[in-house]
């Protein structure tokens, strides 16, 4: 991926967004409107009105929306609602925004006469911004439309609880901010995607919500190409070291792509022990960069300690520079 690439491929956000929604709805109203998850009847599961949308958005006249959905729910009394959820990803302040809500929501009440619950998710990057109504009124006629509005430059204040949560819209959050606070800075983007990647593990994902959830990430935290073939070789080890090889026995050609050099430096050298080789210069390589940019000019011992170590030190170091604030506390684990 070039640099034109990675920064165009950092804004494109619908895809994802959309995918993960429809694949995690239930945890997605359980995290941001838990009240109407409590009432929910989830043994029956929800019905995405892919066609109803698509006639309500093609009837409507409201504007260039984001990532809609429109699904089909049953109340644990049994009687069927209908949620409207909006996703607001653009980074300009819309002033129509109020009203676009409002015509989605009474274009799906008029066609179709079933109660809908409007959610709004604002992924922008204006704190200031924070539609949640419509209205207007005169001669005595008022309209007054409201709508739940969730922004998500709110959680930056409690970065602690997406941390700590084990609900998958935690980590999805968290992913979106950190994509919006690393863009054009490579090497920031690379050490949270690593940390992210691993918080995955260590909140106990099932397989399947790890891969899931890693394709999230991976979209969202592009990295160029150099760091990108990096990652996958950090990563390939963690998974390896941990017996959990989820990400990299699906995603098998960013495995491919991440091993590249090393496979080119064991090609070179006729023999699998210079694979292995290959692959560990290129992550002593890669850790003495991070260290340079964030401590500085490197000391002899530092550069003796990565000259001598195996892949297994030079990951565990990579992984403990995430949070370390010394040099010390990175090399912990001495070679």
């Amino acid at each position: 991926m070039t640099n034109h690439e990675f920064n165009s491929h950092a804004t494109e956000y619908d895809s994802p967004w959309k995918e993960i929604l429809k694949t995690y709805f239930e945890d997605f109203l359980a995290f941001f409107l838990p009240e109407a998850h409590a009432a929910i009847d989830w043994e029956r599961g929800p019905e995405f009105l892919d066609k109803e949308l698509d006639r309500i958005t093609r009837e409507a006249v409201s504007g260039n929306r984001r990532v809609d959905l429109l699904v089909k729910v049953w109340l644990l009394g049994g009687d069927e609602l209908w949620v409207l959820i909006h996703v607001e990803i653009q980074g300009d302040r819309a002033t129509s925004f109020g009203e676009r809500m409002y015509i989605c929501q009474y274009r799906a009440y008029d066609l179709y006469r079933r109660p809908v619950v409007s959610l709004a998710i604002l992924a922008d990057e204006e704190s200031g911004w924070h539609p949640s109504e419509f209205g207007y009124q005169m001669w005595g006629s008022r309209v007054s439309f409201q709508f739940n509005a969730i922004k998500l430059l709110d959680y930056l204040t409690r970065l602690d609880v997406l941390e700590s949560s084990a609900n998958p819209f935690a980590i999805v959050t968290l992913a979106h901010l950190t994509g919006k606070q690393t863009r054009n800075q490579p090497t920031e983007r690379f050490q949270q995607k690593m940390r992210m990647t691993r918080m995955l593990y260590e909140h106990g994902f099932s397989r399947q919500r790890i891969v899931d959830l890693f394709r999230f990430i991976d979209w969202l935290l592009s990295l160029p190409e150099e760091l990108d073939n990096q990652f996958w070789v950090i990563l390939s080890d963690f998974e390896e070291n941990k017996n959990m090889t989820y990400i990299t026995s699906v995603e098998r050609i960013g495995h491919k792509k991440g091993k590249e050099e090393g496979i080119l430096a064991g090609i070179q050298l006729g023999k699998e022990e210079g694979r292995q080789e290959g692959i560990q210069i290129g992550e002593a390589a890669l850790l003495t960069r991070l260290l340079q940019r964030r401590f500085g000019p490197l000391p002899d011992w530092v550069k003796e300690q990565i000259s001598k170590a195996d892949s297994r030190l030079l990951e565990e170091w990579s992984l403990q520079l995430m949070d370390a604030h010394s040099l010390d506390e990175v090399f912990a684990t001495r070679a």
